[in-house]
């Protein structure tokens, strides 16, 4: 017996397809969020947005290349990060290429200059009923990478 069959849970899909899927959805979710004006860029940005109005976080990616890793301070923030996303259901992921992320979401609009990526939010628009379905898709990923207890999976964007 396994630890999924004695938990109920269903392993994660096998194989490279199930990661290239989530990389492909969040992809378009960046897209189709900045083009909605649903996208928060920046730590102390997330930060200020979530201690006002958490209830309208609907994902968070919080990216880092290697030489992060060393960064204390922006650990602590992706720690504090990570800590208010699960105490507010808020589905969360990580990314190793913030340059990939860039190419993505792009400069700032108002002033031209790059932005801090290392956390980004996507909020709910003002619309009703708008369902993005790679949102969906994520939320699924992020459910069951939760099923095999690994909390903030990392996600590798596609070329």
């Amino acid at each position: 017996m396994t630890l999924e069959e004695i938990h109920g849970q269903q392993p994660m899909p096998a194989g490279n397809d199930w990661m290239q899927g989530a990389g492909t959805a969040l992809h378009e979710l960046l897209v189709s969020a900045q083009r909605r004006g649903c996208l928060t860029a920046g730590v102390y940005e997330s930060a200020k947005l979530m201690n006002v109005d958490p209830d309208n976080v609907a994902f968070c990616v919080l990216a880092a290349d290697h030489e992060d890793e060393g960064d204390i301070a922006l650990q602590i923030h992706f720690t504090l990060i990570q800590a208010f996303c699960c105490e507010n259901d808020i589905d969360i992921v990580r990314v190793n290429d913030v340059a990939k992320l860039a190419a993505i979401v792009g400069p700032s609009e108002d002033s031209g200059e790059p932005r801090d990526l290392h956390c980004i939010l996507i909020t709910n628009p003002n619309e009703e009923g708008w369902k993005d379905p790679a949102l969906e898709k994520l939320n699924l990923f992020c459910e069951e990478s939760r099923n095999v207890n690994d909390w903030v999976p990392t996600i590798t964007l596609p070329e």
